[in-house]
């Protein structure tokens, strides 16, 4: 079993030792890094790498859990990715630790109230969308064409016009032409 770190600051300005201290501390054999690279970036050089380096009986250890993502379905998502590669996960701030049944149940917890916030979230974007209706508000994006350069469009098109020319014509980019197209 190795232990794994991951360290992470969002911007260049901010500097790694206060967690490359605790996880050398911790016993990390190993510490991927990520300087000044945001906790909402899909892709981290660092934790890929980290990630690619995690075997079976493995732990991955940060310091804290928003070192990991910003996003607590992220987190809890990436987690149980580990989880399903035989991989631990331990926060030192937290003190989670997916490695014992105490960390478990509690990362089943955190899991659950993720859950409930998304769905809280959901059915109050429906109730605020619903009440906007009834007010005589329609949401959603405006047509980027209207019915006359749809129209205009279609007649270019029959006479042989090059969408990439009808596209210019109406002020509108070719993917929206194709589409105003494929619609008529």
């Amino acid at each position: 079993m190795s232990i794994i770190g991951y360290a992470r600051v969002s911007t260049e300005d901010q500097n790694l030792d206060g967690q490359l201290l605790a996880l050398n501390g911790a016993g990390a054999e190993k510490i991927f890094q990520d300087h000044g690279v945001s906790g909402t970036k899909t892709t981290r050089p660092g934790l890929d790498a980290a990630l690619a380096y995690l075997r079976d009986g493995d732990v991955l250890l940060v310091h804290r859990l928003d070192r990991l993502g910003r996003s607590t379905l992220h987190v809890l998502a990436l987690i149980q990715e580990l989880g399903g590669k035989g991989v631990g996960f331990r926060s030192l701030t937290e003190s989670v630790d997916t490695t014992t049944p105490a960390g478990r149940l509690l990362l089943t917890l955190l899991a659950g109230l993720a859950s409930m916030e998304r769905e809280v979230t959901v059915e109050r974007t429906r109730a605020g969308l619903a009440a906007a209706r009834a007010r005589g508000r329609i949401g959603g994006r405006p047509r980027a064409l209207t019915a006359a350069q749809i129209e205009l469009a279609k007649i270019m098109y029959a006479r042989g016009t090059a969408v990439s020319a009808i596209a210019a014509e109406l002020g509108c980019g070719r993917s929206t032409a194709y589409r105003a197209l494929e619609a008529a």
